[in-house]
């Protein structure tokens, strides 16, 4: 593909990296990792395989060999050759061909897989973008017009697949993300305690692959704001004096000195990639056995297509 408008931020993101948190590096991938997992599906690779995270859509690229793709994840429509597509399908495309991806009305995220992956740098042992370090990816750093993507081997793909119904994420501008106490919780006064699973919050504009802001509620810590840093991993959420909490996402840092006060269960943690700046987030309280059985039955409903 040869990159035409790369829209507001596209990179390329495929697994997280793991085991090199104690050097510091963040987890990076997918922002979320279901449906890129979804769009490699429709072209044969595996589930991390190297993709496109379109960001807000506007994405326009010419077709310079033959390859199929598949779009996933929030699509607010898209034409090949002038020619309306689905998402959530195999896709078969011709030298010449235009992919043109509008921006979503809904969620934030599109995902762009093409048949063996795309060629990208490979560093920490993933090769998914870290754009505040400029490492992995397309030279660490988000696309530009007149950037040329390869795949990692064949592209074409003789199958034409679908997305089953019952596993097509459906996105709304009002998220109900299922979340557990965390270590500091208790920092919290008795009355912000309760709020957190008792209000929805407003997603803020502070909203990156970082972080983002909840807002709506300032909570009360009855801290000296004196803590240590501690770890933190994508899907925590931290309170700082402000009293506004973030939660993390899959740039996020290792480390963190605010509190704790809750963490966003694995079973639900994909959709934090879909959040937009207005959406509404609502914290269902889970504690941590139900979290994790919650994370199994997804995992079960998930398996017969997504093996791995």
């Amino acid at each position: 593909l040869r990159v035409i408008n790369p829209g507001l931020q596209t990179t390329l993101q495929g697994a997280p990296r793991r085991g090199v948190r104690h050097f510091g590096v963040p987890a990076c991938g997918p922002a979320d990792t279901l449906s890129l997992a979804l769009a490699n599906r429709l072209v044969g690779n595996a589930p991390t395989a190297t993709g496109l995270e379109i960001t807000y859509g506007g994405f326009v690229a010419a077709v310079e060999r033959a390859c199929a793709i598949a779009i996933t994840g929030a699509f607010g429509g898209a034409t090949v050759a002038g020619r309306s597509i689905a998402p959530h399908r195999t896709l078969h495309l011709k030298p010449g061909d235009e992919i043109d991806i509008a921006p979503p009305r809904i969620g934030a995220r599109t995902y762009l897989a093409i048949r063996s992956g795309f060629q990208a740098d490979e560093i920490f042992g993933a090769t998914s973008t870290y754009l505040p370090a400029a490492f992995g990816g397309f030279s660490g750093r988000a696309l530009q017009a007149g950037d040329r993507l390869a795949a990692n081997g064949p592209s074409a793909y003789s199958k034409t697949q679908t997305t089953p119904n019952a596993i097509r994420p459906g996105f709304t501008a009002a998220f109900a993300l299922r979340a557990c106490k965390s270590a500091e919780t208790s920092l919290l006064s008795r009355a912000s305690q309760a709020c957190i699973f008792a209000e929805s919050f407003v997603a803020g504009r502070q909203a990156t692959r970082m972080g983002l802001a909840l807002t709506g509620h300032t909570l009360e810590l009855e801290s000296d704001g004196k803590m240590l840093s501690a770890p933190v991993f994508p899907g925590v959420i931290q309170c700082p004096p402000s009293g506004t909490p973030i939660v993390l996402l899959a740039d996020a840092q290792t480390t963190g000195g605010y509190p704790r006060i809750a963490s966003i269960a694995r079973c639900d943690r994909h959709l934090l990639g879909q959040i937009r700046p207005g959406n509404f987030v609502r914290l269902l309280a889970r504690d941590p056995d139900q979290a994790a059985t919650a994370y199994r039955e997804k995992k079960a409903l998930l398996a017969p297509w997504l093996d791995g």
